[in-house]
């Protein structure tokens, strides 16, 4: 299975971004921006980065594994990665769950629309049936570029999290590629 490719494109603001498959070097820069991003952001589930070694590690499982890591170069940074990770049970490798993150300093400039034109291509080329994921109900712009991509809404779970003091729901949505 292919981890991904190389692809290359111009920003609305005419810089190059590059998305290609994350590499053992990306992991500090992943780090480094996952922390920033809980500091200053409501929408990444997690609570904590991970370690070095922790990040190079999971690395090398998504390699081995045949998933999908996907780095969001700018200017020679990691900005932003997008994953999909197959499911583990033979009854669920025909499906994958999306993530993804990028960068508050990267956004409004269309990678969010490339990095999903890019997992899209490499979900279908890897004979997904379906992609899921999850977001947030407070997330509106997420939950409009997905549904621009061609997901649908399968459900959502009521006052799933708490966030700055309010309840969300966390919404289910999928894309089909058959």
């Amino acid at each position: 299975m292919d981890s991904g490719e190389v692809f290359s494109f111009k920003a609305k603001n005419e810089e190059e971004i590059i998305l290609r498959p994350v590499e053992e070097k990306d992991a500090e820069d992943i780090i480094k921006h996952v922390e920033a991003i809980l500091k200053a952001g409501r929408y990444l589930q997690k609570e904590e980065p991970r370690s070095l070694q922790e990040e190079i590690q999971f690395i090398h499982d998504v390699k081995r594994l045949g998933n999908m890591y996907t780095a969001v170069e700018r200017e020679g940074k990691v900005v932003g990665i997008a994953r999909v990770l197959r499911g583990e049970l033979a009854m669920k490798k025909h499906t994958g769950v999306f993530r993804t993150w990028i960068h508050p300093s990267s956004q409004g400039i269309g990678i969010g629309k490339e990095v999903m034109n890019y997992t899209l291509r490499w979900g279908k080329k890897n004979n997904l049936h379906k992609l899921w994921l999850t977001v947030f109900s407070g997330n509106e712009k997420a939950t409009m570029v997905y549904s621009k991509a061609g997901f649908i809404i399968e459900g959502k779970q009521r006052d799933q999290v708490y966030i700055d003091k309010r309840y969300e729901d966390e919404i289910y949505m999928a894309y089909f590629f058959h």
